[in-house]
């Protein structure tokens, strides 16, 4: 056992979270750098160069420069698992994102220093503290003019609901950037423009009363510098570890990762003071990781990550014991038992095959269809993991298929799209129509283009007036059954067989509740 319990404290599992643009995904590259898992960054520095960084690998999102679907990687580091898992930053993929916060440990959020807090961070730094998910903060492009690291910090604090705790501090932005003082391990760790992106100029630096600080960064710098570290000193707390684990306080570094700069400091600390896997709640009980037996739920879909193979990948996040290779464990909702011959590990969009995984990992498994998102497996013990949501469309299409002889591949491919959690997809019970229910409109703009790539299918759209979905149940089924007949024109049946209610309109929806008392209507269906 003790083998297993050396392997699950040195997993790091951790999300990257941030508003479109602020350099997410770059800052994904320059972490893999460092853990030697690429050998160069193809730094996507505008849409028309079309080297695409190593995380981006759908099609749509080489054109877009946006990443639209979750990417999973691992890499080793100073003798560590780090899984990292790069989340799309376009809120019309939210859905996906909070999806993926339920199986990761930390997070780490990404603030442009120019625009400061966005709309996006907002939303999903909200979700992480309902979870109590640990959180580092990482500032980024001080190669450019930005606002006052102090403002910033206020900002943040103010409108994320947080408490900072600064780790490293900007000597300097735009063309008087400098550097960083690492408050942390006490270094300067000194920028130099038209070096290598690896030469960052580190001098171990206790005392910043010294007066070899001028030396290296000019006197005002120093100045400057001095002043501003003791106002820090005075008004943010002493990081406390603990503090940190419990998300109280979140440590807030400077960088940046296009220049690869201030990266090594974050991964360094990172490492030392992320959680290992952490438990996992499910309906029946709390699952701890150092468990013997092995459980482990579904949290995304994947299909035709390999365009020439029609595969589908259901990604599970081991949450206790070890996963091995074509050992049978049990689906829980399908009550069977399934064995897994080709495990994969994924390193971007490169695959490895693997014998065991260990909690924190995310194992890919191959499937013929047998996953939904929030699948349980187990080794025979009834658990259901929860908190995995499927959120209330806002935009909805009628579907019909463009070309009636790809009547087959349409269907199949609309059918697998939907179980990846891309959009929902609802029947209407008088008429048969499929309509398509999103959380935004590029999400009707990504179904389009992979069924026409990805399965040789066209569709067309048709406008279809509705303001919500939401899905009902009674706990008398004659109340059920009254409610159906009587507004039998506005009922349709989702993806999973669940009875929903789309309302036209707010006053059709207010009138529906206020007509039936004992019909229960909700707007998230937890997964």
């Amino acid at each position: 056992m003790s083998n297993f319990l050396s392997e699950l404290s040195r997993r790091r599992t951790f999300a990257i979270v941030a508003h479109p643009d602020a350099g997410k995904t770059t800052l994904t590259e320059k972490l893999l750098l460092f853990g030697g898992a690429i050998q160069t960054a193809g730094a996507v520095k505008s849409n028309k160069i079309k080297k695409s960084t190593v995380s981006d690998f759908m099609e749509i999102e080489r054109q877009r420069g946006i990443s639209v679907s979750t990417s999973v990687m691992g890499f080793e580091y100073r003798d560590l698992q780090i899984n990292i898992l790069d989340t799309p930053g376009h809120e019309d993929f939210a859905e996906d994102t909070y999806r993926t916060l339920t199986a990761v440990d930390s997070a780490i959020v990404v603030v442009d220093v120019a625009n400061g807090v966005e709309k996006q961070t907002e939303k999903l730094t909200k979700v992480c503290r309902m979870r109590d998910t640990p959180m580092i903060f990482f500032v980024n492009k001080l190669d450019r003019e930005g606002r006052d690291g102090f403002d910033l910090l206020d900002e943040i604090e103010q409108k994320l609901e947080v408490k900072l705790c600064p780790l490293s501090w900007p000597i300097g932005m735009g063309q008087r950037f400098k550097g960083v003082y690492n408050l942390y391990e006490k270094k300067l760790v000194l920028f130099n423009p038209h070096g290598k992106q690896e030469d960052e100029d580190i001098i171990v630096f206790e005392d910043l009363s010294h007066p070899d600080l001028e030396r290296h960064i000019g006197e005002s710098a120093a100045r400057e510098l001095r002043g501003e570290v003791e106002v820090l000193e005075t008004v943010y707390p002493v990081f406390n570890k603990q503090d940190y684990l419990e998300g109280k306080v979140c440590p807030i570094f400077f960088g940046s990762a296009v220049n690869n700069f201030g990266v090594k400091e974050l991964l360094d600390c990172f490492v030392e003071i992320a959680p290992t896997p952490l438990p996992r709640y499910t309906e029946e009980r709390l699952v701890k990781p150092e468990e013997e037996k092995m459980t482990g739920f579904v949290f995304k879909i994947f299909a035709n990550m390999d365009p020439k193979h029609r595969d589908r990948i259901a990604f599970l996040r081991i949450c206790s014991g070890k996963f091995e290779r074509n050992k049978n464990y049990r689906h829980i909702r399908l009550e069977r038992e399934l064995k897994f011959p080709n495990p994969t590990m994924f390193m971007a969009s490169k695959k490895t095959l693997l014998e065991e995984a260990y909690p924190g990992d995310v194992v890919g498994l191959y499937d013929s269809g047998n996953f939904k998102i929030g699948d349980t497996l187990t080794e025979g013990e009834l658990l259901h993991f929860k908190g995995i949501p499927a959120f209330s469309p806002e935009q909805f299409r009628y579907v019909e298929n463009a070309d009636p002889l790809k009547a087959k591949q349409f269907a199949k491919g609309l059918d697998q799209l939907m179980d990846e959690g891309v959009a929902q997809m609802f029947t209407r019970k008088s008429d048969g129509r499929r309509i398509i229910g999103t959380v935004g409109q590029l999400q009707f703009e990504v179904i389009q283009h992979r069924l026409e790539s990805e399965y040789n299918a066209k569709c067309r759209y048709e406008p279809v007036n509705l303001y919500k979905a939401c899905w009902v149940s009674a706990e008398d089924p004659k109340d059920m059954a009254d409610f159906l007949d009587r507004r039998k024109r506005d009922i349709a049946i989702d993806s999973d067989g669940e009875t929903v209610f789309l309302a036209e309109t707010a006053w059709i929806l207010q009138t529906a509740q206020e007509n039936f008392p004992k019909i229960k209507f909700s707007f998230t269906s937890e997964g």
